[in-house]
């Protein structure tokens, strides 16, 4: 998932952003409500995870302010207020879900999940295809030629973004930024570890090639080199 973190605790944001990001999401993060309103305006999300009390524009006029604009992201809000009124608030405001602190973070990164998959549209199915190999993101579960593939939570995000690209050349600067948020130095060979690893369990054993390196500039998923 492409995760948008609102919070202006530096903490808990640390904490948040390492749990996702090993969790196998990527993460943006703003710290005031200014910020997060402009990312979210921005770019494209499958969640939103809105602190309740933030600098310069407060949680809840945030998802106001989307809603009025027309953005239907699923937000997930936080707060240290638990009160009832509270949470009838954070719903009535747009919010879709309402966690208080302290919380488990096994229990948020369930939520989020719900959101995501109640947000998808159609009968909830998210299915990308290249030749024959098939990701359904509804099931996690990828196939080539009827085959199922095992792949680990980064190998899955990986290949989420190459098919969501299939054809177009991604360079290891969007990995980076995409795939990792940033969190590895540029000349890191993490990406190039993750890449064979993906190669080899969706081609190796198949008649054709899907993944492709394109020297001096980075891959590309297609049925074509």
């Amino acid at each position: 998932m492409n995760i948008l973190l609102i919070e202006d605790d530096q903490g808990a944001a640390d904490y948040l952003c390492k749990g996702l990001t090993e969790s196998g999401h990527n993460v943006d993060h703003a710290s005031d409500g200014h910020d997060g309103l402009h990312l979210a305006l921005s770019a494209t999300y499958d969640v939103l995870i809105i602190d309740r009390v933030l600098p310069g524009r407060d949680g809840l006029s945030v998802v106001s302010m989307l809603r009025a604009g027309g953005v239907s992201t699923p937000v997930l809000v936080l707060s240290a207020l638990g009160e009832v009124d509270d949470r009838v608030a954070g719903l009535r405001a747009g919010g879709d879900d309402y966690m208080v602190k302290p919380f488990a973070f096994s229990e948020l990164l369930a939520r989020l999940e719900a959101l995501a998959r109640r947000a998808q549209p159609g009968t909830g199915h998210k299915r990308f295809q290249v030749a024959d190999l098939v990701l359904d993101l509804t099931s996690y579960q990828v196939t080539r030629g009827g085959q199922k593939i095992h792949l680990q939570p980064r190998e899955l995000r990986l290949l989420e973004f190459l098919m969501r690209h299939q054809g177009q050349v991604v360079t290891r600067t969007m990995l980076l930024e995409k795939v990792w948020g940033y969190n590895f130095d540029p000349q890191t060979n993490v990406i190039d570890v993750h890449i064979s690893r993906l190669r080899n369990k969706i081609d190796k054993g198949f008649s054709r090639s899907l993944l492709h390196t394109v020297r001096g500039v980075g891959y590309k998923l297609d049925e074509m080199p």
